[in-house]
């Protein structure tokens, strides 16, 4: 950690609950980096969690080593309060329901000025309980908008500050000396853009895999065909299939600004059914409609077209073992995608 701006001394004993999980992992190897002393506390908390926060001694500047505990966070017993009691830093990487429930006795082992951070993806629950029991730390929460294997690297974290102090503003400068994009939002309105970025991005593709499987195409024809949106869209959906199911669950469930986005969707699918019903109209007012989103992207509309120009330039060709499409059939050796968001 960096001496200079004393965030050694602020954050120098750090507890991750779920760090056993992708993205308390992903927290407690970073802090581990840093130079923090780290306890991993998960009920499945052992050898393979060590074995997966096990970098090289070389790349850290502390003991490089973390500490393991089997606890649960919602019935804690003596060693894991009293190690709550000498940090500096919990962080809840655990489900929502779990860390509401463990929000008030966790609050109550802390000491008066030590931070308190979950990474929930949806704040407004979790706010409400810090707000309540949670009145003598400070507290924030940290939403990584990507998945953990993805790394920190240029991208961004929401960060919601309940009670502010120096230990999360230390806490948000180690988050940017990852590379990562501290993005600061008040509780609603994080739910309101999680509900846009992730449940609809989300409805979107699983709506259009549905979709899919109502049309009765194979993959395997579509894509020997697909041009390159339909082949984006086909690798989005085979991203999210390949993820923990109960990731999507939480994003679309969770967030109750969810099912306002998923209306959203409908709305825009019958609105552009209506477009095309026959009026002598409707392609003066598809043109209409398409300018308005060239309006909704404003001065953003260059950025995401070449970027998009980018992304279709980068796909791969299609190739399939066992595709009667392709005459020279290879077999791939990509890995399996299992990774989120």
């Amino acid at each position: 950690m960096t001496r200079g701006d004393h965030t050694t001394d602020l954050l120098r004993r750090c507890v991750v609950v779920g760090g056993a999980g992708a993205v308390g992992g992903l927290f407690a190897e970073h802090l581990l980096r840093s130079g923090a002393e780290v306890l991993v506390v998960d009920p499945g908390a052992g050898e393979a969690a060590g074995e997966a926060l096990s970098g090289g001694p070389a790349e850290r500047t502390g003991s490089g080593e973390a500490r393991f505990l089997r606890g649960d966070i919602t019935d804690i017993g003596p060693d894991l309060r009293e190690e709550i009691g000498r940090a500096d830093l919990v962080l809840l990487a655990v489900p929502e329901q779990v860390a509401l429930a463990a929000v008030k006795q966790v609050a109550a082992a802390m000491r008066p000025g030590a931070l308190l951070a979950d990474t929930l993806s949806v704040k407004g629950p979790i706010a409400d309980e810090i707000l309540a029991h949670a009145g003598d730390v400070e507290a924030a929460g940290l939403n990584p908008m990507f998945a953990p294997s993805l790394g920190f690297a240029g991208r961004p974290v929401a960060a919601v500050v309940i009670h502010d102090g120096p230990r999360t503003r230390a806490l948000l400068r180690l988050v940017e000396s990852w590379g990562g994009r501290a993005v600061r939002l008040g509780a609603h309105e994080h739910d309101r853009l999680a509900a846009a970025t992730q449940a609809l991005t989300h409805a979107a593709v699983l709506s259009f895999g549905l979709a899919l499987a109502r049309l009765g195409v194979g993959v395997a024809e579509l894509a020997a065909v697909a041009p390159p949106p339909h082949a984006t869209m086909l690798a989005l959906l085979a991203r999210i299939a390949s993820g923990t199911p109960e990731v999507y669950w939480d994003v679309q469930s969770a967030n109750p600004q969810a099912a306002a986005a998923r209306e959203a969707l409908a709305e825009g699918v019958r609105t552009l059914a209506g477009l095309l019903d026959g009026r002598a109209d409707g392609e003066a007012e598809f043109a209409a409609a398409l300018g308005g989103l060239r309006d909704l992207l404003g001065p953003d509309l260059g950025f995401y077209r070449d970027t998009c120009a980018e992304m279709f330039g980068a796909l791969r060709p299609y190739e399939h073992p066992l595709s009667p499409y392709e005459p020279s059939p290879t077999t791939s050796t990509s890995p399996p995608v299992t990774t989120e968001r």
